[in-house]
């Protein structure tokens, strides 16, 4: 009756409370979530408009590459924020979904009704899941039509370019005396403005153009100069050394080529900035100053790697083995044909914003191309080498085939109006060319520091060697270091230069870095950069601060607190595997990887663990076993077997022991779980050692008793207490044996101890003349066998000479026959 009466007073209670229960979640239920839906409906409103406005700026940009490429960019970041929008529901539609699927379906025709607040509760919960499904879907149809868009403007892009490379121009008109007359009314328009610009800022911003220009300059030369006296031997060329090595003429031509160039990017950079900082430059002459910076920048890095690599004024210098003449030639074509194509670029410019007649672009880019194409051709059939018998040699037969190949293809695509192809072409030979050469350079010269011993023979190494520590392993180790940041730094450098020169915009190499940061989708898994190097640091920090923590717990507390040595690397081993454990799992969940979906692979390796891997598990789990029970500790003196000596290390797959003849012996821990092993120090180092001593019979043997007893305890390693004991353990075959057992307090000491009591026994049985016997060994002769000839010569003329001697006797056998006498009978005796 009193369960009864419990259980009833507990349902009226449940029942009491459930309305308002019921009426709290309902009022939940409509309020916090309708301005969910609200908030995110207005965001995705506005989302939709500004892909409107998107769309309607695609249609009128669509001939402007670098427009197109913005638009892109924004309606990436427009498709992003709708995804983000769907996604704001994913918590409370679980929520709805998990009460939804406690309440269960709605009864059945026939079936007892529920309770008014359940049917109530389950409606609100639909209708709401119902409006956030529309809302993702109005989410996820932005989201469509926006990559709808994106593909549209790709495939814009690509019809620009193929328009650009495959439209053919009348060159009649274009080469018609009306281009000279365009030409100078063009000129005249750019003198006109430059000259009215210059009258401006030389009245009103004289000393804004003064104080941009020497900041420049006084940042260039703090560059240049800096960049010199540290690394002056690094790109400056000696002309002492008439033998320079591979790896120092490798390393001059790439950064005699980049440092200045930076110098000089540096001073044309920061000038424009300053310009613009104190508003020197109107839009047009920004344009004009910004493609001059340009022209200035090429030319001189073209000049710049030309000189480095072919070195006119120093033969042991080049990497090229041409002669000094064509060296100079070669510097001389290549700084011209970058001239050429650098100028070009500086007057397109021009005639975009003048607005020139399409005769005079068409005009200027046919004569660009057809001298580009002509300076190729000559250095095709320049004749670089110089063969011993003093002829001229030309280049390889695929440089040369490729140069006049080049050449002729961009003079006949300009002859047959195809300008756009042969202008591109042009443009590639000069810069991406220049680019690859300085970036192969530089690999070479990252490969040459890696190799073994390279960079200890550098400036830089010579004086790591002279003013640190570093040995030579070091030293090695950190020219490999060396050489992988060089390899970055090149792939840094010139791969978006290199794209940008191959007709990509600045936004297409940006689009690119954000998706290699944020992750790369193959399949169902992601590939981040940024979260991999994230993880990687982690993991690093995590691992530096176990050993920190490991070094100060040992040296700070347990080395203080006198812990025991064999406890405290128990727990210095302990907590080193929990941290690097640690660390492991938090840089694997900073790299976003989901450690979930290792089970699977978990799983798949534990039957390769059950049958290939038993013996690694075993000796792993022996281990754990070992540093937690700590049947021995690191110092110990155990007998393993036919294997004794002091525990060295104990780790979770093997122990380490260290016998007395100092060999490291390896024995895995599975052995040591399951097989006897003795520990003459386990507790303490208290042992008794036993030395067998054997006399002579007819021997007063209470007087060696007495001998033996007095010599253990004159023994200073011996213990009292225990005493000492010498026991009388057989009568031997040869003599009486008797057993000295002694107590020491490190048994340790047993061999010294030892030593000592038998240079004391056989002195005192000598002072009280007793006898050791010892027992005489039977003498064995060995038995030698007939020893084999030798003398092969010897052996082949006596057996030649029996042979002999039976064909004589057989020839004189015969010749009696012949005869017919008999032979005569030797006489009997």
């Amino acid at each position: 009756m009193l369960f009864r009466l419990l259980r009833l007073i507990m349902v009226l209670m449940l029942v009491v409370s459930a309305p308002p229960t019921f009426d709290a979640a309902a009022q939940g239920v409509g309020q916090a979530p309708t301005g969910l839906v609200a908030d995110q409906q207005k965001i995705i409103q506005g989302l939709t408009t500004k892909t409107d406005s998107f769309e309607k700026q695609t249609q009128q940009n669509g001939e402007d590459d670098s427009s197109l490429v913005d638009i892109r960019l924004q309606l990436e970041e427009l498709s992003r924020q709708s995804l983000n929008s769907a996604l704001a529901f994913r918590t409370r539609l679980g929520e709805i979904n998990a009460r939804l699927e406690q309440l269960g379906p709605a009864p059945a025709a026939g079936q007892p009704e529920e309770p008014d607040i359940v049917s109530a509760e389950r409606q609100a919960l639909t209708s709401e899941k119902a409006e956030i499904n529309a809302v993702i879907s109005q989410a996820q149809a932005l989201s469509i039509r926006i990559s709808g868009l994106i593909d549209k403007i790709g495939n814009m892009r690509s019809e620009l370019f193929r328009n650009l490379l495959t439209k053919r121009y009348v060159l009649s008109d274009a080469l018609s005396p009306q281009v000279f007359s365009d030409a100078r009314d063009e000129f005249g328009n750019f003198y006109k403005a430059v000259s009215s610009w210059l009258s401006f800022a030389f009245k009103f911003k004289f000393q804004a153009i003064l104080a941009a220009t020497f900041v420049a300059l006084g940042l260039a030369l703090v560059l240049l100069v800096g960049g010199r006296r540290l690394f002056g031997r690094v790109f400056e060329a000696d002309p002492t050394n008439e033998d320079p090595s591979y790896l120092s003429r490798l390393s001059v031509a790439f950064w005699s080529t980049l440092l200045p160039t930076l110098a000089v990017a540096a001073f044309l950079g920061s000038t424009i900035f300053f310009f613009n900082y104190y508003n020197v430059l109107r839009g047009d002459i920004g344009l004009f100053l910004n493609a001059l910076a340009t022209v200035i920048g090429v030319v001189f890095c073209v000049n710049r790697l030309t000189n480095a690599a072919l070195e006119p004024r120093l033969p042991n210098w080049r990497l090229i083995p041409v002669e000094t003449g064509p060296a100079r030639w070669l510097v001389r074509l290549a700084t011209a044909m970058a001239v050429v194509i650098s100028v070009n670029t500086f007057l397109s410019v021009i005639n975009d914003k003048m607005g020139s007649p399409l005769s005079l672009t068409i005009a200027r880019s046919f004569v660009a191309t057809i001298v580009v194409g002509i300076i190729l051709i000559l250095m095709a059939m320049l004749r670089p080498f110089k063969a011993r018998d003093g002829s001229w040699r030309p280049w390889p037969a695929w440089l040369r085939y490729l140069s006049l190949g080049l050449g002729l293809f961009t003079i006949i695509a300009a002859l047959l109006g195809y300008i756009g192809l042969a202008l591109f072409v042009s443009l590639q030979v000069v810069v991406t060319g220049t680019a690859l050469i300085t970036a192969y350079i530089g690999f070479l010269s990252a490969q040459a520091i890696g190799e073994e011993g390279a960079f200890a023979n550098t400036f830089v190494g010579r004086w790591l060697s002279a003013n640190s520590s570093y040995d030579d392993t070091a030293l090695d180790q950190l020219g490999l270091v060396v050489s992988i940041g060089i390899n970055l730094l090149i792939v840094l450098v010139f791969l978006p230069l290199i794209l940008l020169m191959w007709g990509f915009q600045p936004g297409d190499i940006q689009a690119w870095a954000y998706k290699l940061a944020t992750g790369i989708n193959i399949g169902s898994v992601t590939i981040s950069v940024t979260g991999i190097l994230s993880g990687i640091v982690v993991f690093v920090i995590g691992y530096f601060l176990t050993r920190w923590f490991q070094g100060w717990l040992d040296g700070s507390v347990m080395a203080r607190g006198k812990v025991d040595t064999g406890v405290r690397n128990s727990i210095r081993l302990a907590v080193g595997y929990a941290g690097v454990a640690l660390a492991a799992l938090v840089g694997i969940s900073a790299a976003g990887i989901d450690l979930s979906s290792l089970a699977l692979v978990a799983g798949a390796l534990s039957l390769g663990i059950g049958f290939g891997l038993q013996n690694v598990v075993s000796n792993f789990v022996s281990g754990l076993i070992l540093l937690a029970e700590r049947p021995f500790k690191v110092g110990d003196w155990i007998v393993a077997g036919d294997v004794s000596g002091t525990v060295k290390k104990i780790s979770v797959r093997a122990t380490e022991i260290e016998t007395f003849q100092r060999q490291s012996v390896i024995l895995p821990n599975s052995n040591l779980i399951n097989n006897a092993v003795g520990n003459w120090t386990h507790r303490n180092k208290l042992g008794r050692i036993d030395i067998k001593v054997g006399v002579a019979y007819g021997s007063d043997v209470k007087q060696v008793h007495a001998v033996l007893l007095d010599i253990a305890r004159s023994h200073p390693l011996v213990l009292k207490n225990p005493e000492p004991f010498v026991l009388f353990s057989n009568f031997g075959p040869a003599a009486l044996e008797f057993e000295i057992r002694v107590f020491l307090a490190d048994v340790m000491n047993g061999n010294i101890v030892q030593n000592d009591v038998r240079f004391a026994v056989l002195e005192k049985f000598s002072d009280q003349h007793i006898e050791i016997p010892s027992t005489p060994r039977a003498v064995v002769e060995a038995h030698k066998p007939k020893a084999w000839p030798t003398d092969d010569d010897k052996i082949e003329a006596d057996f030649a000479e029996q042979e002999q001697a039976k064909v004589e006797a057989a020839a004189e056998a015969k010749k009696l026959a012949k005869s017919g006498r008999k032979l005569r009978k030797p006489d009997p005796d």
